[in-house]
């Protein structure tokens, strides 16, 4: 059974960083590119960043760049989001994403999800 769990969220003032970390089980994680993905209330599921499955590209949301950073470890079967210079827009809940060898950014392509944490940024 893939398991995905994420952890690290919390309420952090505008300006400031949190490091989010999604912990997989039940996969072969070098076989699977990861993702994150955001969704606010009231709005779609936004894609945030993606790692392939060796670790060597990267892909990042245009309302991220240059503040986000997507690592993974596969040793350890985990994938970080270093996020900084947070932003209240930046609210969302956060969710780690699992997709078999397809590098993309579309939330449909990404079979399994983790449960989600919440992100609150303050003004």
């Amino acid at each position: 059974q893939v398991q995905l769990l994420e952890s690290g969220g919390g309420l952090v003032q505008a300006g400031g960083s949190l490091r989010l970390s999604c912990a997989a089980s039940g996969l072969t994680f070098s076989r699977y590119v990861m993702g994150w993905f955001r969704q606010a209330p009231g709005k779609e599921r936004e894609f945030v960043a993606v790692v392939s499955s060796g670790g060597d590209t990267r892909s990042y949301g245009d309302s991220v760049k240059g503040r986000f950073t997507i690592s993974r470890d596969n040793a350890k079967n985990t994938v970080l989001l270093q996020m900084n210079s947070l932003k209240p827009e930046d609210s969302a809940v956060y969710y780690c994403a699992a997709n078999y060898r397809a590098y993309g950014v579309n939330p449909g392509q990404y079979g399994y999800w983790g449960q989600g944490t919440q992100v609150t940024v303050s003004s």
